[in-house]
């Protein structure tokens, strides 16, 4: 009995680990420089100025609970682990358009012109380096501002002297690289992205399996740094990246930031299954005029959202247990582009439930919704996260950041393992994961020690 215990013991009170300190800057490259990241960029400098507040974001708002109820310890999050300040961050991308990240938000429409006014002279000193892009992947979009190269190897060594470039004439001493930019054609994963030989073979004879994004992932994996992958793209969800993850001590995680449409059916179908109501439909319509709305009107880009969002449903209510309950639904996702939208995306969704003896009912959403603005607070999180994970000793080297699935559509897993969809075991994924790192007592939420 006592080894027993001892055992138990171990596994809720790790010892506290040694993270690095959050000395110096932090630099964020992002490929893709439009409503998303510029949203992103822009709200930090509001919020470094006092001129709004950063709602959303879990690092900056969020707090933790620390040992029993009664204890009365919940810390902010930004106060419990060593996370760089929003001061010290310092930004840098590319773009296939040549506009600075001010003109560049006014075209994407998302923030009032009174706020971006605000911070312009910031937003006008950030300009986009020349871009890797492809038209096979994303047909929708074209540029002028596009890198040029022998092979797709000499396009990757370009991005690399981008990021060395970027480190040392912005001063950071850390950094991250986060994808920002459009979803890709549908790719499934094929022999030349098996290992790190195959790829840079890959790369050098042009592989057309090669897309864009990986050639960034590849980049900055190359140089030890970070990469999060805020689409359905395939990018770091193959086993090369793994490996160069691993190898080069630069986690990785993804993939499609969580937002809108799957943010909801990630909060509403836990609830559905842990009541066992049964379901025999869900239907989604999505309108978005944006630029990522042009770029899924395309069918091939349009797969690839599909499959991120159609995986949602069928791993939270675990058909093959519930049978009877979920073993027949009827799951359907559409996409239409109608540019008077604009980022404003609405989601409507219409849920065919069942419940005691079989009776039918109906739940109807209509999510009228900012898709830039849910996506930004994401991207503030993850790079702080993942920055904390690189000087982390127990995360940086171990590749897949699994336990920050909480930000991601379609949240990678160690290959085989299945992912975790539902909105709130991930929150305690997250927040276990920062309790370990601290040596803290996780939180099991059984209860029984008050009542002894």
């Amino acid at each position: 009995m006592a080894s027993r215990e001892k055992s138990v013991q171990s596994e809720t009170s790790p010892r506290q680990s040694e993270i690095a300190p959050a000395k110096g800057k932090l630099g964020v490259m992002t490929p893709g420089m439009g409503a998303v990241a510029t949203t992103f960029v822009a709200g930090v400098e509001a919020v470094r100025k006092g001129l709004a507040a950063p709602i959303g974001s879990l690092t900056q708002m969020g707090t933790i609970r620390l040992g029993k109820r009664t204890e009365g310890r919940s810390p902010k999050i930004k106060e419990f682990v060593p996370l760089s300040s929003l001061d010290d961050m310092v930004f840098g991308g590319w773009d296939i358009f040549e506009d600075d990240m001010y003109a560049s938000a006014c075209h994407a429409g998302v923030l009032e012109r009174s706020l971006l006014d605000q911070v312009k002279p910031f937003l006008e000193t950030i300009k986009p380096r020349t871009a890797v892009f492809d038209r096979n992947y994303v047909k929708k979009l074209d540029g002028p501002n596009v890198k040029k190269g022998k092979n797709k190897m000499d396009l990757a060594e370009q991005l690399r002297e981008d990021i060395r470039d970027f480190k040392r004439t912005s001063g950071a001493e850390r950094m991250i690289v986060i994808w920002c930019g459009s979803t890709e054609s549908f790719i499934e994963p094929s022999a030349v992205h098996q290992s790190v030989e195959a790829f840079q073979q890959g790369l050098c004879k042009n592989d057309e399996n090669i897309a864009p994004s990986m050639i960034y992932a590849y980049a900055a994996l190359s140089e030890g740094i970070a990469f999060a992958n805020g689409a359905p793209n395939l990018t770091v969800d193959i086993p090369v990246m793994h490996e160069l993850s691993r190898r080069n001590s630069a986690p990785i995680c993804g993939k499609d930031f969580k937002t809108g449409q799957t943010l909801m059916k990630t909060i509403l179908a836990p609830g559905f299954k842990a009541r066992l109501l049964g379901m025999s439909g869900w239907f989604s319509t999505n309108i978005l005029g944006n630029r990522d709305g042009e770029v899924l009107d395309d069918p091939g880009s349009f797969k690839t959202k599909e499959e991120s969002k159609l995986s949602v449903l069928e791993h939270i209510l675990q058909p093959e247990l519930y049978p009877q309950l979920y073993g027949n639904i009827h799951h359907k996702v559409r996409i239409n582009y109608y540019p008077p939208r604009g980022d404003n995306k609405e989601g409507w969704d219409n849920i065919d439930i069942f419940g005691w003896l079989g009776y039918p009912m109906q739940i109807k959403v209509d999510f009228l919704c900012r898709d830039s603005i849910l996506a930004a607070p994401i991207v503030l999180d993850l790079v702080l996260l993942l920055d904390l994970a690189q000087r982390a000793p127990e995360l940086k080297g171990i590749g897949i950041q699994e336990w920050l699935s909480f930000y991601f559509k379609s949240p990678m897993t160690k290959p085989g393992l299945y992912p975790e969809h539902d909105l709130f075991i991930q929150l305690i994924k997250l927040k276990n994961t920062l309790r370990h790192l601290r040596g803290e007592q996780l939180i099991t939420h059984l209860g029984l020690e008050y009542y002894d």
